[in-house]
């Protein structure tokens, strides 16, 4: 059974894995996908684990980079789908914030996950437990200065221009985000909570980016282009 949060997740699910399908959201499919795959393939990873895996569709592209994945979530219908569409594959109940595993992998995903978790010190503790010496912790998450503009984001001035507006950015805060059926609660924090929890825990930043849509409807690249949505970061454990 489904551990017990408030978050929406449970009764979102099933919009969710409609809204994924078998090839992702926009933003995952036009804008983080191809830098998250270019990141994993070809690099020696061999164990990975997948934070917030939801229904594994970036546990089944790191397989198809010949990488053995481990999936962890706390919502027992997207593992359901994961083990329906990869049932060969390692799935387990639980949250980032608890999981007790070894420092047995070579590389730590959270693809889009950070922004679920209300203990993020808890969270990031145990994904950099989770790293062999010499390890790399990959994330893909949304932007800070996006966040503070949510849950209302774009909006219209006097004049018709659409804006977006950023208010109270050193506030960390939930936020409730709705579309298409899903409900979810996010939580928004300035960007040094996150750096610092990380530097804290001596991992060494290697990389930070700010992708742009490869393709797609060409209103929602311009939208992208004015306010990016998200950023990745890769950072190593010391040997």
């Amino acid at each position: 059974m489904s551990e017990d949060v408030s978050d929406g997740w449970n009764a979102s699910a099933s919009a969710w894995i409609v809204e994924q399908g078998e090839d992702g959201d926009y933003g995952r499919r036009f804008v983080l996908d191809a830098p998250m795959r270019a990141r994993v393939e070809g690099r020696g990873f061999r164990n990975a684990l997948d934070v917030g895996c939801g229904e594994g569709r970036f546990c089944r592209i790191m397989q198809r980079a010949g990488i053995r994945t481990t999936g962890i979530d706390p919502t027992e219908a997207l593992l359901g789908r994961a083990r329906e569409l990869d049932p060969d594959g390692d799935y387990r109940l639980g949250r980032a914030e608890t999981m007790e595993v070894e420092a047995e992998f070579d590389l730590v995903v959270s693809y889009l996950s950070l922004i679920d978790m209300p203990d993020l010190a808890m969270a990031i503790a145990r994904m950099a437990a989770a790293l062999r010496p010499g390890g790399t912790l990959l994330i893909a998450n949304l932007t800070s200065f996006n966040t503070a503009g949510q849950p209302d984001g774009w909006k219209h001035d006097g004049e018709g221009v659409a804006r977006f507006a950023i208010d109270h950015y050193m506030d960390e805060r939930p936020i409730w985000v709705s579309w298409r059926g899903i409900r979810l609660q996010n939580w928004h924090r300035p960007l040094s909570t996150y750096m610092t929890l990380l530097l804290d825990h001596g991992l060494q930043l290697r990389l930070f980016t700010e992708p742009e849509p490869t393709s797609g409807d060409p209103d929602r690249i311009a939208s992208h282009r004015r306010v990016p949505y998200f950023h990745i970061m890769e950072w190593q454990k010391p040997d």
